[in-house]
Formats: C-alpha cells, structure tokens, sequence
C-alpha cells in the first residue's frame, strides 16, 4: 500500500481529515499505530477500554447484532468497530477508500464480510431493502451537510422496515469540535433536520458522550 499518494477525494467531499493522515504519517506514526495492534483507529481510543467508546459499543451496536440479519458499516477506519459486528449474517463494509478497506482486511477477514469500494455516498452491490441496520463512527464527522444528505437519501432503498441507523457525527456546539479544523460543520439541530426531512424517524440522540461529536439513531 502507497501510504504516500493517497488517493484522491471525491468532487464534493470533506473528507480532508483522512486524506492528511496518509500524508503525514511518519515511521513514528507507523509505529504508534503498531503498539495499537496495527488497527487504524485505535489511537484514538478502544472501545474495549475507553468508557464513553464502551458505552457507544455496548448500548449502540452490540445490542443490534444479530445472526439473522445484514448490517452496513460505512467507514470502517481499520476495524476498530468492524470486530463487533461479525455476529451478522451478512455485513457490508463500505468505504470510498480502497486503501482503507485493506487496513479492515488485515484484521477481519471473514466469510460473512463483503468490502465494498464506493463512489463517495453509494451502496453498490447491496441489495433493496435487505440491511436491517448501519452504523457508522469517525466518518460522517468529517462529512459535509450535502454529502450527509445524499448519503440519508441513498440509504433509504437498501433498508428494511424498522431497520436502525446509528450515525456519529460532528457537533460544531462543543468546544472540541469547533478547534478541530477537520471536523464538518454540523450541530445536532442540523442532523435533526437532516434526518426527519429524509422521512426518517428519529428514535433517540445521544449528545453527552462525546466531548466533540454526538450520536443520533433513526429508523424507516
């Protein structure tokens, strides 16, 4: 893998954050990454050990995970959140960053997974209504108000009825979010609206947990 020359972001996207870490990442940098188990991701906490992660984890999306049903995750880093979710029949991980979705398969390589490389908000290759739930942490915070937009809109034709979304997004209402250059400009008012004018139902929001970001889960 060229860590070097990332490859370039799609027209329209915010998805600078990413592409600076491939940029800047150092022989250190590799080696930070190692003490963390070589996951990309994990620098930035462990769901296994950080408690507001663990909570994510265990309230948000072990609860879902179901050896009857499919699941989406969109951005999966290096599958941090990835190894939570073997459990489903089917799970697609989707990334516009075929780079990335190697790092996944370093780590997770089993036959219930599909990686899939999309176009910037598409679901290529999942079928209609057949994912009962999608879950996506560290990307949609970097995702600006229009790309989040076409990606609720295109969810809609690969969901179930009753299927549940958890989505972890930037809050530009904390101060940590609004110093972070990389963060979108997003508030929960914002993805409020996103979500309800998409026709989603919006079933709970978290906005607590996390000191830059917060959590909104929906469902169709």
């Amino acid at each position: 893998m060229d860590i070097e020359n990332p490859p370039e972001l799609a027209s329209g996207m915010h998805l600078s954050y990413r592409c600076r870490y491939w940029r800047q990442r150092s022989k250190n940098a590799i080696k930070r990454e190692w003490s963390y188990g070589g996951i990309y991701g994990l620098e930035w906490g462990d769901p296994d050990t950080v408690e507001p992660l663990r909570f994510i984890r265990d309230r948000y999306v072990l609860p879902y995970v179901n050896a009857e049903q499919c699941a989406v995750e969109i951005g999966p880093g290096g599958g941090r959140w990835t190894r939570y979710m073997l459990g489903f029949r089917r799970l697609y991980v989707v990334d516009y960053y075929g780079d990335l979705l190697e790092e996944v398969k370093k780590h997770v390589r089993k036959p219930n997974i599909e990686f899939i490389k999309n176009n910037g908000t598409d679901f290529p290759g999942i079928g209609d209504r057949s994912v009962n739930y999608l879950f996506s942490f560290g990307t949609f915070v970097h995702l600006d108000e229009h790309v989040i937009q076409t990606y609720l809109s295109n969810m809609k034709r690969i969901l179930k009825a009753g299927a549940n979304v958890v989505i972890h997004y930037s809050d530009k209402t904390k101060v940590m979010a609004q110093i972070n250059e990389g963060f979108a400009e997003n508030t929960p008012g914002k993805m409020r609206s996103m979500v309800s004018e998409a026709g989603y139902e919006i079933c709970e929001e978290d906005l607590t947990t996390m000191w830059h970001s917060s959590i909104i889960r929906f469902t169709i």
